[in-house]
């Protein structure tokens, strides 16, 4: 499976996902400046992010079942 690209592609996909969470929970917790100038846009980054993730792991699950793998 690590050597299917599209597998791979949705790995990044859902890590990607993971450092805009990470950032969004660092900035929640700190507070001040960062995070009331930065806290929505990367909410929607994150839901943006999570929406591609999610249609890649459906995509590579679609396709996994119709090669026969």
């Amino acid at each position: 499976m690590l050597n299917d690209p599209m597998f791979i592609l949705a790995a990044v996909a859902a890590l990607v996902v993971l450092a805009i969470l990470m950032v969004g929970i660092g900035g929640f917790a700190k507070g001040g400046e960062f995070n009331r100038k930065h806290a929505n846009r990367l909410m929607r980054y994150r839901i943006a992010a999570q929406a591609v993730a999610v249609a890649l792991i459906v995509a590579f699950a679609y396709w996994r079942s119709t090669k026969g793998f």
